[in-house]
């Protein structure tokens, strides 16, 4: 009585002293922890902590037994199934539009380079063309004086004449317009025509002066004389 009668109101009751212990649930204890106070089987005791595994625990493991295992069936079909769907997404789907843009602008410099290497080789042969064509008329004197027997060989003009010659060719200078062969305008420039009986084919019957051309440029035509038909 002495003791509850200095406590004053509000105040809690064994402040000072040791708490009592709470009450012990029985059932719960009971139904929570096994035989021996071992904790109970079932799904909630295997949802505290993984599973020991079938045949020995983690323990006796190494990495040589590690990547000697077997792969499961599920790991093997998930890899499966992942490969499957890349090849499907890389055969079966639409194609690339930077892939044609990539072709057509490959289509379109190899077009480019060829045009800029045909029009470089063609310059060059218009300036080979553009210097050597005032050498033409030297070139027309020696053939007339060779005509006339003036360039025996072993004498200093006939040598001068062969290394002009030969420096022209080098130039890739080539001569055309022969005796005997089919006129063609495109090639000749007929100065005369010259009736020959039992002509049947317009041919070159002398020429004046050579053609010369460089490559595909024509430096100028041959000046022949055409022997023609009798009857004209």
């Amino acid at each position: 009585m002495a003791d509850q009668e200095q406590r004053t109101p509000g105040e809690e009751p064994n402040r000072d002293g040791v708490p009592a212990e709470p009450a012990r649930d029985e059932s719960r204890s009971d139904s929570s922890t096994g035989p021996a106070g071992s904790p109970a089987e079932g799904p909630e005791a295997n949802a505290s902590g993984p599973a020991p595994q079938e045949g020995g625990s983690d323990e006796g493991l190494t990495v040589d037994d590690i990547l000697n295992s077997e792969q499961s069936a599920e790991a093997a079909g998930a890899d499966t199934g992942s490969t499957g769907g890349e090849s499907e997404t890389a055969g079966g789907g639409e194609e690339n539009p930077y892939l044609e843009d990539l072709r057509r602008l490959t289509a379109e410099y190899a077009n480019y380079r060829k045009r800029t290497e045909a029009n470089a080789e063609l310059e060059k042969q218009r300036a080979i063309a553009a210097a050597v064509t005032p050498l033409l008329s030297v070139l027309d004197d020696i053939d007339r004086a060779e005509q006339h027997g003036d360039l025996t060989e072993g004498s200093a003009f006939s040598t001068i004449a062969q290394k002009l010659r030969g420096t022209v060719e080098k130039l890739g200078v080539v001569s055309f317009g022969e005796k005997g062969e089919a006129f063609d305008p495109q090639l000749h420039e007929a100065i005369a025509q010259v009736p020959v009986p039992g002509t049947e084919q317009h041919t070159v019957l002398d020429v004046i002066e050579r053609g010369y051309r460089v490559g595909d440029v024509e430096l100028r035509p041959a000046k022949v004389a055409v022997a023609v038909g009798a009857d004209g």
